[in-house]
């Protein structure tokens, strides 16, 4: 019984890796992101996906006139 419990704890870790890393590639902090999708992976992934905005590519200048 208690082999299911720890695997349970590995996959629950790993699931919380997807949103952290995404995070991650789009140039937020991976521990922030790794420690909320711990207690809230589904939700997390969701924001990754669609609510950050990427910060790895940098932004064209402003053109000024």
């Amino acid at each position: 019984m208690a082999f299911f419990y720890i695997l349970g704890v590995i996959l629950w870790i790993a699931i919380a890796f997807w949103p952290a890393t995404v995070a991650k590639n789009k140039g937020h902090s991976f521990l922030g992101y790794f420690v909320l999708s711990l207690f809230f992976w589904w939700i997390t992934l969701f924001i990754v996906y669609f609510g950050l905005k990427d910060n790895s590519k940098p932004s064209a200048p402003a053109q000024s006139e």
